[in-house]
């Protein structure tokens, strides 16, 4: 290459630059300009997205259902408004139902709707119906259709004796609204984790009502970009997520039952509602977590029983938003790894009388703000580990209880180190730091008032 030709294409390279180098030193004078510079998207509404539906027809699925009677058969001669008793017995799929009408077993026998291992199996694209008592199953297998035993794109339809199984996912609501969906039962295909369909999802769906359900063995049960949503009185079992929100908020989680699960309930990028009266418990592993918030603002947790959990409660920059809280009361936090994890120590987090007991660590405060002192309110909460007296008789310690972490901070400042967390080493470590300190222990929380006695509790995950 000619020095002419390295001059020529140097010249070029710094005109192309000087857009940019201009644009940077007049950012100010430039920002808005140009098209959609000056554009406000905090009010803009939301496009309508519309997947259509796409059902394989029956010719394409398993031939083990090919010499069943087509369900959809029945619900075309039913005229609009009208019941279809449907009675016991087998029948193929798909269904694709487009109007007002009840379907539901004519008697005590089952009636079966198989899918035949191919794409979705019912879809429910009308208002005001019901279905009742059947059992739909034979889902396929693909992410990427979203293949589902039960596809509602309706509202105000009623859902309840259901038994929904051998599905990808299972009932999968799309822009779904004020839909009522109780007393089924929802489970995967017998795969892997990581592989399965969320048992119930909720998808630009608000105002529903999830109600006295059984979940088992499915991936998550999801609401994403859904809002004040009920899932009242029902159990959840060997699933990751129980619940997992993301950007959905007003939801309401009152009265179920966890059990199993890697994570019981988490709120991601969430804002109002919250969790009462619900049991977690053995949410354990490397992720285990009963309750988890992410970026989360303005939630309320009441007497919930989280037991026996990796990390009771796993908090990440929540509360998020300023001069929000996150409020903790009357909950039971008990026999957990660890009870209450903070990532960051921004405040806004508020404990009144929640229960500590039989946690390896009861507060473990991480990363931003550590070192500061705790922001979070402590007031009438019940530790086991408290070690003063209530000599007035008043029901709270005369002295504050604080929280320090001695030797736990190897563990807590070094990941790898926590697999000996409660080694012989590091709890005779531990002991000779609290007996005679040779660095300043963190104080991790404090309580002013602590409760001397532990309260009785009413069962949880009962409205009664």
């Amino acid at each position: 290459m000619t020095i002419l030709h390295k001059l020529t294409l140097l010249a070029a390279a710094v005109m192309l630059a000087l857009p940019a180098a201009q644009a940077q030193e007049g950012d100010d004078e430039l920002r808005g300009r140009g098209p959609g510079g000056g554009a406000d998207f905090s009010t803009a509404p939301r496009v309508d997205v519309h997947k259509p539906v796409q059902l394989i027809p029956l010719y394409m699925r398993d031939p083990r259902i090919h010499g069943l009677q087509p369900f959809q058969e029945l619900v075309d001669k039913t005229p609009e408004g009208g019941v279809l008793k449907v009675p016991a017995g087998h029948y193929s799929g798909p269904v694709h139902l487009k109007k007002r009408m009840v379907i539901e077993a004519a008697g005590d026998g089952e009636v079966v709707i198989d899918g035949g291992d191919k794409g979705t199996v019912f879809v429910l694209e009308t208002n005001e119906a019901t279905l009742r008592n059947l059992t739909i199953t034979g889902s396929g297998e693909s992410h990427d259709s979203d293949d589902a035993c039960l596809n509602v794109r309706g509202h105000g339809n009623l859902m309840e004796g259901l038994n929904i199984a051998d599905c990808l996912f299972g009932v999968d609501l799309k822009q779904a609204d004020h839909n009522i969906l109780r007393n089924s039962k929802v489970r995967s295909k017998d795969f892997e984790l990581g592989v399965r369909g969320d048992g119930i999802r909720l998808w630009y769906s608000h105002d529903n009502l999830i109600e006295n359900n059984l979940i088992t063995d499915t991936r998550d049960m999801v609401a994403w970009y859904s809002h004040r949503n009920v899932y009242r009185g029902n159990e959840g079992r060997r699933s990751r997520y129980s619940i997992h929100f993301m950007f959905a908020n007003d939801n309401i989680v009152e009265y179920n039952r966890f059990y199993d699960n890697a994570v019981g309930v988490y709120f991601m990028y969430m804002e109002g509602g919250g969790a009462r009266g619900n049991i977690i418990s053995h949410a354990t592993g490397a992720t285990g977590m009963g309750l988890g918030f992410k970026e989360s603002s303005d939630i309320f947790l009441e007497d919930n029983e989280i037991i026996y959990c990796a990390i009771g409660v796993g908090s990440d920059l929540s509360p998020f938003q300023p001069d929000t809280t996150i409020r903790f009361k009357n909950n039971r936090f008990a026999y957990n790894g660890v009870a209450v994890y903070l990532t960051s120590e921004l405040g806004g987090n508020e404990m009144y009388g929640n229960v500590f007991e039989g946690n390896l660590t009861d507060v473990f405060q991480a990363g931003r703000g550590r070192g500061e002192g705790p922001k979070n309110k402590w007031a009438g909460n019940y530790f086991d580990t408290y070690q003063g007296f209530d000599r007035n008789e008043d029901g709270y310690g005369d002295t504050p209880h604080e929280e320090y972490a001695y030797a736990d901070r190897i563990w807590m400042e070094i990941p790898n180190a926590r697999f000996f967390k409660t080694s012989p080493v590091l709890e005779l470590l531990d002991f000779l730091e609290r007996l005679a300190p040779f660095s300043t222990p963190d104080l991790q929380a404090k309580d002013d008032k602590p409760l001397y006695r532990k309260p009785e509790r009413r069962t949880p995950g009962s409205a009664s």
